[in-house]
């Protein structure tokens, strides 16, 4: 499919079946308000009683499966561009629930291997001894000055361990964000991949998931997701604006997030369906 045709049926597919997006919307809702009223009776138990403790932990238990559910229906949503079906596919519990546990797995591993070479690229460029450094320089300083003195980091600091902390640490910001882009490039083609097979072993088959950005095409992929997220943005933008100058207009946001998660996984799969 061509780039635009992508997002026209993305965008479209939503509205195809109303009454799932109705319980993926209800299913969204209820898994938060789950999670914030587990994490109320979490801290009220710490600061009371072991009961709200045990009745809070189950409670987020349900918000995490009900939150599973959701992630393997996302999945399915891929699936459903992959094979061209027109509606949007049914939800299967414990399936869903399943894929959504793997699809957790995927992401950890996609994005931990970019999170550990920046890592070792800071140690390697000394960037936590200069932290350290400087750390230690302030606390000496704040300990040795007077109660009623301000200590000022620029007269404890010498200024060439700022600019050496300052230049390194913003070329290490630079390669994060260069190795996350291309990360999550590599990580919506595993996505696919576990929507296609089912597979966990295909999903982190990076080199593989590499590949399949070039079998599709280099500039079809980054111009689709690119699209996908600047609709998502200047959407969610709007919304967010709008709802400064009108008092609840953000509760839109409510039906508008699970329409444009309807849509970005319709559009990742229509996209994936090239090589599948």
């Amino acid at each position: 499919m061509e780039i635009m045709e992508i997002i026209k049926e993305g965008m479209i597919f939503p509205s195809n079946d109303f009454a799932k997006l109705a319980i993926f919307i209800v299913f969204t809702v209820v898994a938060v308000l789950l999670a914030a009223v587990g994490f109320v009776l979490i801290a009220v138990g710490i600061a009371d009683s072991a009961i709200w403790l045990i009745l809070g932990i189950i409670v987020l238990i349900a918000a995490l499966i009900l939150g599973f559910i959701i992630i393997g229906y996302q999945v399915s949503i891929i699936k459903s561009g992959i094979d061209h079906t027109e509606r949007a596919p049914e939800f299967v519990w414990k399936e869903n629930m399943i894929i959504g546990v793997k699809y957790l797995i995927v992401n950890i591993v996609y994005y931990i291997i970019p999170a550990i070479i920046v890592l070792i690229i800071a140690w390697a460029t000394n960037l936590f001894g200069m932290a350290q450094t400087m750390f230690i320089k302030m606390m000496n300083a704040s300990m040795a000055a007077p109660a009623n003195t301000t200590v000022v980091f620029e007269n404890v600091v010498p200024q060439s361990l700022i600019i050496s902390f300052g230049t390194t640490l913003a070329i290490v910001m630079i390669i994060a964000f260069v190795l996350f882009v291309i990360f999550a490039f590599i990580e919506t083609m595993g996505q696919s991949r576990l929507a296609n097979t089912g597979s966990l072993g295909d999903a982190l088959n990076i080199p593989e998931a590499f590949k399949d950005i070039g079998r599709i095409g280099y500039g079809k992929v980054i111009a689709v997701i690119i699209l996908i997220f600047v609709i998502m943005a200047v959407i969610n933008a709007v919304i967010s604006g709008l709802n400064s100058y009108i008092n609840g207009f953000g509760i839109l946001s409510i039906i508008v997030t699970p329409y444009l998660i309807f849509f970005s996984s319709r559009a990742t799969g229509l996209l994936y369906s090239d090589i599948a």
